[in-house]
């Protein structure tokens, strides 16, 4: 009976050590990001929301009109060829109603293979800018995470060619990769 009512009694103390070591384990999950310079996740957010504003964020602002100039060259290019699809498919439209005056050279399988070229051509320029969104997210994270990393004349990383000495008659040659501490 005593032994019923130690356990009755005990089993909170119990129940609250183990809430308490879980609550640590999910504080230990989350990253440390006060010892960088620079926070990962606020530059991941700037730059979704603004594209470029996380690379500003993190002071490389002179990646911004790289950003800029290859999402105006993408959408020029969407444009472009959403421009030919567009044509051909009129064309193609216009020939199945028996009007062949805007390519009299092309019958219908070319008028197709056209409008589909034309209209592959502009979803990939759509997806590349996807991508270059994606990747202007990327870097931002990628910057903001190497900011605390020590570029300092005390490191240095050589790659140089190697010979050595087996036995009297081998030797072997190859790469060596040197990382010196100064």
């Amino acid at each position: 009976m005593g032994l019923l009512l130690l356990i009755f009694f005990c089993t909170p103390d119990i129940q609250a050590q183990v809430q308490n070591t879980e609550t640590q384990q999910a504080e230990e999950d989350k990253p440390d990001y006060s010892l960088l310079p620079k926070n990962p996740k606020k530059a991941t957010i700037l730059s979704a929301a603004l594209p470029g504003a996380g690379q500003v964020y993190n002071g490389k602002s002179w990646k911004v009109p790289i950003l800029y100039a290859g999402f105006m060259t993408d959408i020029y290019f969407i444009g472009y060829n959403n421009k030919r699809y567009q044509t051909f498919i009129k064309a193609l439209n216009a020939f199945d109603e028996g009007d062949n005056s805007q390519f009299p050279s092309l019958n219908r399988d070319a008028l197709v293979r056209n409008v589909n070229y034309w209209r592959q051509n502009r979803d990939l320029t759509i997806l590349l800018l996807l991508g270059i969104y994606a990747l202007n997210i990327i870097d931002a994270n990628v910057d903001a995470h190497l900011s605390g990393f020590d570029i300092s004349d005390d490191l240095a990383f050589k790659i140089e060619p190697n010979v050595e000495t087996l036995s009297a008659s081998n030797t072997m040659m190859g790469i060596s990769f040197k990382l010196q501490f100064k």
